[in-house]
């Protein structure tokens, strides 16, 4: 039986395939996530996709949750730098910077969850501590609350992102939030006396409103909170 040509081509005939490296098994990460979701960005997805086997990823990458980081990292270097000082006072660039962060992590909603708990530390996710360090800085917000806010400030950009990202589209979120707002709004005044009184408060605003409104509310406890000596 005659052997299929692509079976007796000569290794030395194919192209060769380029060097594996942590950029590039990165880079092709970015790209199955831009297409696919987090959840197919797996070791044994990217060795197909680079053409060689998981256990080389390994090499590179210490395992899934060390390349999500790195992809997070990665991501982060499409977040606007920091508005030049004109155009805004330090809390409105501020805000800026944590509204496009979480922007970027609601394009992506596997990976806003993933952001709750990844330890990125690659070069971006410097850039962005250096930038919000900075504009609390230019505040006159001491340098220890400046240090722990900024823990604070991404936290809360992040499980805004990841929250929105898990409702969004989900098969019966519309029914949840329905449910929701007639429970809060049916809530008795004799049972639920503040809950009664502040339904419509406690339902209103967009998503937009509320990210901005808690970054302010969170810069405001920063500025007057002294951390422990």
């Amino acid at each position: 039986m005659t052997a299929h040509p692509s079976a007796s081509r000569s290794r030395r005939d194919r192209p060769a395939k380029p060097a594996l490296s942590k950029e590039g098994i990165v880079a092709a990460a970015v790209a199955v996530l831009r297409a696919e979701g987090l959840e197919k960005v797996t070791m044994r997805r990217l060795a197909q996709e680079l053409d060689t086997g998981p256990a080389s990823l390994y090499v590179y990458v210490r395992n899934t949750a060390d390349l999500h980081a790195a992809v997070l990292d990665e991501l982060l270097g499409t977040v606007e730098a920091a508005p030049a000082p004109e155009e805004g006072d330090w809390r409105e660039r501020l805000e800026r910077v944590l509204t496009a962060y979480t922007a970027m992590l609601h394009e992506h909603p596997g990976l806003a969850r993933s952001a709750l708990t990844a330890r990125p530390s690659g070069p971006h996710y410097l850039n962005l501590i250096e930038t919000l360090l900075a504009l609390l800085g230019q505040g006159g917000v001491p340098p220890a609350r400046a240090a722990w806010g900024v823990d604070l400030l991404l936290q809360h950009a992040t499980a805004t992102a990841a929250e929105h990202s898990a409702y969004e589209g989900r098969t019966g979120g519309q029914e949840e939030w329905d449910a929701l707002t007639d429970a809060v709004h049916g809530a008795s005044a004799a049972t639920h006396p503040h809950i009664a009184a502040l339904a419509a408060p406690l339902l209103a605003g967009t998503p937009e409103e509320r990210l901005s409104w808690g970054i302010r509310a969170v810069i405001s406890g920063i500025e007057h909170t002294p951390v422990p000596d």
